[in-house]
């Protein structure tokens, strides 16, 4: 991957950097797309992605690209609970699956997340775009919303259990994804506006009258400008910036439209770079760039089926570069995402690290940063990739990385090795499999697209793995620290594991 990387690295320009912020603390800015696949992003898949990127290159050039980074799972909803919380999803009632516009809250108020905990630091929090946690929406009769049609939503009432009541001093958005109702925006608790019509963004429910799909990309990108511009160097200030793209609809604005050689969601993809470089660029011109991290990633990697990624790879273009599977899976394609970081105090232009991280480790590296440690009792599943920052090793309390698919199965990564304990996917992939498939190992380093499965091969190697993820189930907590417990019981669904290889 190196190899790959370094000659466009030195083709881009290096940059040179603004006033360095008056705090010590650095500015945090982690921007999410929403299934944006690995190999969207040309400077990560050069020989495969025909899709122009050239913000995000341009950020890679600047800063680190991390080529072995992890959603905690292959799909949003847990990924973002995961990332907020530094816990992953599977302890919390979030077994498998989405929640959806008018579920309840997943985060309970008393659990720290990354806007809380950097809060007691002294940061200014704001979260600016796709929300997919749950709220507690205001009733017309008092009994919570349920279903994706609820009829009984208060529009003039106050939402509870969202991101003001989670750590964050600002929030402007949608409650979950957008082809999921309500279509209407939310500033902090409050609707902004009422739905009075009903629209259809893939599902049905009610919206706001003016709520169009194709519009929300671009106000989330005036939003988290208009917020970045109202910050200066004496006061730290933590953004959470959850694009809605290119996540379904598929919806590029018609000024995108027709600029890829790849249809609607290579325009879509090139729209979604282009207001990440927006956002750089309101940093930049901020005169707040030198200590100010920017974190670029995804929920997990590209959805096939809306994308066509088949289509795609005909093309030559291929979502999720040489990695097996998509969105949903427990193959590598469904959560390896991209990961840069740009931040000209401390991050060396064009450097690359291969060391494993997790979505999960945001709130544990917010600490480090910010100079002060986590409560024992949160961040269960967080480690600081602040020394891969420097080239340095990470701390190696955390044994290994959990992956979770859509549908509640497990995948454990230690090293090269990798455990899948199930059959197949795990997720919507349909692939046949060799008959007498009970589970999955492979060595990532010799075969990154998991194409040669070593379960009967390296029986104990696979033993070894799952007792390691057992462990980490069954303590509450994949780090060092006191045993925690889960929300509910967890069930690994091993298939016909448990009876080989012992």
């Amino acid at each position: 991957m190196k190899s790959i990387l370094k000659p466009l690295l030195l083709t881009l320009c290096c940059f040179t950097g603004a006033a360095h912020a008056a705090s010590d603390k650095p500015n945090i800015i982690f921007i999410l797309a929403d299934d944006l696949g690995y190999g969207d992003v040309h400077c990560l898949n050069p020989e495969r992605c025909k899709i122009a990127t050239p913000q995000m290159d341009q950020l890679a050039a600047q800063g680190m690209v991390f080529t072995d980074a992890h959603s905690s799972s292959s799909v949003c909803t847990p990924t973002r609970y995961g990332i907020l919380t530094g816990r992953y999803n599977w302890r919390s009632r979030l077994q498998n699956g989405v929640l959806y516009g008018f579920d309840q809250p997943l985060i309970p108020p008393d659990r720290l997340t990354v806007a809380g905990f950097l809060k007691t630091q002294d940061y200014r929090t704001a979260a600016i775009g796709k929300w997919h946690l749950g709220l507690g929406l205001p009733t017309t009769h008092g009994k919570t919303t349920r279903g994706q049609r609820a009829t009984n939503v208060d529009w003039k009432g106050r939402i509870s259990g969202g991101p003001v009541e989670l750590g964050f001093d600002y929030y402007y958005g949608i409650s979950a994804s957008l082809d999921m109702p309500p279509y209407i925006y939310i500033e902090n608790d409050r609707f902004v506006g009422e739905c009075t019509t009903t629209k259809a963004f893939h599902r049905k429910g009610p919206a706001h009258a003016d709520f169009e799909a194709v519009d929300v990309l671009p106000e989330i990108g005036r939003q988290s400008v208009e917020y970045i511009q109202q910050q200066n160097a004496d006061e730290p200030f933590f953004m959470y910036i959850a694009l809605t793209s290119p996540h379904t609809p598929i919806a590029p604005s018609d000024d995108w439209k027709g600029n890829s050689e790849l249809g609607v969601y290579g325009d879509f993809v090139m729209q979604t770079d282009a207001v990440i470089g927006e956002i750089v660029s309101a940093v930049d011109a901020s005169g707040l760039a030198e200590n100010t991290m920017i974190v670029v990633t995804s929920d997990n990697g590209c959805s096939a089926k809306p994308s066509k990624a088949k289509e795609l790879e005909q093309q030559g273009h291929y979502s999720s570069a040489e990695f097996r599977g998509y969105k949903s899976d427990l193959w590598d394609g469904g959560h390896r995402v991209p990961f840069i970081v740009r931040w000209p105090a401390k991050v060396d232009p064009g450097s690359v690290s291969d060391q494993t991280i997790c979505l999960t480790d945001l709130i544990a590296t917010s600490a480090e940063l910010a100079g002060s440690k986590l409560p024992e009792t949160a961040g269960e599943d967080s480690v600081s990739f602040a020394p891969a920052l420097k080239g340095e090793p990470m701390d190696s309390s955390r044994k290994g990385v959990i992956h979770h698919s859509i549908g509640g199965k497990f995948a454990y990564r230690q090293g090269k090795w990798k455990l899948l304990l199930a059959t197949g996917s795990g997720g919507w992939t349909k692939e046949k499999m060799p008959a007498g498939t009970v589970a999955q190992l492979y060595d990532m380093t010799a075969d990154p697209g998991e194409q040669n499965n070593l379960y009967n091969s390296h029986p104990e190697v696979a033993q070894r793995l799952l007792a390691q993820l057992q462990s980490d189930v069954k303590r509450g907590r994949s780090t060092d620290g006191p045993e925690l417990s889960n929300d509910v019981p967890v069930k690994l669904k091993m298939s016909g594991l448990s009876k080989k290889g012992k």
